[in-house]
């Protein structure tokens, strides 16, 4: 097996967030951890670029410029390719209020910022191996 078989095996995360420090320390843990990521700053983008990639899970923070997170996983719901795709909210948005929301908006999950590295690990093995 070349090299590329091996990085078409690994799984494809994308994460969505406005915040540049934010998306850096994600790829880094989600990287490390032997994944794929692919990074989008905005909630517009991220519907075009989730068709165009089929990432495997999502990451979504629901603080967004122009189309906000809950907006954004509740267009993607609306897909068929969507429908059972993990999306984690991971987010600032941590009243219960808001992880009622973020659920009832499609999300799998909800970390709340800050986060634990462990457990954002263990949360994304645990929906990938649900699918």
């Amino acid at each position: 097996m070349n090299d590329m078989q091996g990085a078409d095996k690994k799984k494809l995360i994308m994460i969505v967030d406005d915040s540049e420090d934010m998306c850096y320390l994600l790829e880094q843990i989600l990287e490390t951890a032997g994944y794929r990521t692919i990074v989008i700053q905005d909630g517009l983008t991220a519907l075009t670029q989730a068709r165009l990639h089929l990432p495997d899970l999502i990451l979504m923070d629901l603080s967004l410029p122009g189309m906000n997170g809950w907006e954004v996983v509740e267009h993607l719901r609306k897909m068929s390719e969507f429908r059972s795709t993990p999306i984690i909210a991971v987010t600032a948005h941590v009243t219960k209020y808001e992880q009622d929301r973020a659920r009832e908006a499609g999300c799998s999950a909800h970390i709340g910022k800050p986060f634990d590295p462990g457990i954002l690990r263990e949360s994304i093995a645990r929906l990938l191996d649900k699918r």
